[in-house]
């Protein structure tokens, strides 16, 4: 079984003698980081200076890592040898190379492997395997969103800010199960605000950032009926470089989830799409307001949509995400 990463470093933090190998992966950014930085921090404090790193792609050549456990560093340190694998997928070739190093790994060096998702064949595989048995294996989750507020107060506490609920429940919505957007918020709290006491309008201003709007703002818009606005927020994100790809997502999700609760799905469709409370209302009046084929109707616009985007002859795909959310303005506005 894969540790967390809340008992990883409590590893760290009462052990003399680090593992010789570790894996760390995950589905969660900020965990997977803090994580990997505390067992380099941990490896630096325990002498191995020397870091040698192996970023691996399709054409790695597996022969290297194994020679760089043979061999010695030239200043004599001890070395920390990272391998980054963000796909989890080493291959048979990797497989069988890792497996031979984790079976006789090295005095005078330390393994780390970070990969990004790993399925559950994947955590299960003989890579995986071995690299436990030789060492520690930490998988960083997805935070529950019913553990979300307890983390989002530790969070602040630990930086040396003391929350209200009411702060620690504006973050948590505002974030929307983005961990790295609630590290943001601290840091921004403790350069605004400095240690101490922290309210509502405290958070609300270091979560603000009145300069953009995000692609939630173009769905809400488009869902309100607000067409000369939803086109203004597009017009926006165009210009600010936001992704057509990333702009169509958001407005294929909220569609898809009104066609479900259109045909009589329940509220837990909100959660498999990760609309949170904020939005949420929202969608479950617009969706319920209108018949299930005209939100199938909109889905196969994005279909439409997202063969535009990659590059289907004749097709704009400006001028399709354009007409997208004039359709689904207009349809969200009829009662």
């Amino acid at each position: 079984m894969p540790e967390t990463p809340e008992a990883f470093l409590r590893r760290l933090e009462r052990q003399q003698a680090l593992p010789p190998v570790c894996l760390i992966a995950g589905e969660e950014p900020l965990l997977q980081r803090e994580a990997s930085d505390a067992w380099r921090e941990a490896a630096r404090q325990s002498g191995f200076s020397e870091r040698e790193v192996f970023d691996v792609d399709s054409n790695f050549d597996w022969g290297r890592l194994n020679e760089a456990a043979a061999s010695m560093s030239i200043f004599g340190d001890r070395r920390l040898l990272e391998l980054r694998m963000p796909n989890g997928k080493p291959g048979n070739a990797g497989s069988r190379a890792i497996q031979v190093y984790c079976s006789d790994p090295p005095d005078d060096a330390l393994l780390l492997v970070t990969s990004n998702r790993l399925d559950k064949g994947a955590r299960e595989s003989a890579w995986v395997k071995a690299i436990e048995q030789a060492g520690v294996f930490v998988y960083c989750w997805p935070l529950p969103l019913d553990k979300m507020s307890q983390w989002v107060r530790q969070r602040l506490e630990r930086a040396g800010l003391k929350p209200d609920s009411e702060a620690v429940e504006l973050i948590v919505e505002r974030a929307e199960g983005n961990l790295l957007a609630v590290d943001q918020a601290v840091e921004r709290l403790l350069l605004l605000n400095g240690k101490g006491p922290v309210g509502a309008d405290n958070a609300a201003l270091s979560l603000a950032d009145s300069a953009r709007y995000s692609v939630d703002d173009l769905a809400d818009a488009a869902l309100n009926g607000d067409l000369p606005r939803a086109h203004r927020i597009l017009e926006i994100l165009e210009q600010e470089g936001t992704g057509q790809p990333l702009i169509l997502w958001a407005l294929a999700r909220d569609i898809r989830a009104a066609a479900r609760l259109s045909a009589g799905a329940d509220d837990k469709i909100l959660y498999q799409e990760k609309i949170f409370k904020r939005r949420s209302g929202l969608l479950k009046a617009t969706a319920r307001r209108q018949p299930t084929h005209t939100w199938h109707r909109l889905l196969r616009r994005c279909h439409e949509v997202d063969c535009a985007i990659k590059g289907v002859p004749g097709s704009n795909p400006q001028e399709a995400l354009r007409a997208l959310v004039s359709r689904l303005a207009r349809a969200a506005s009829r009662r």
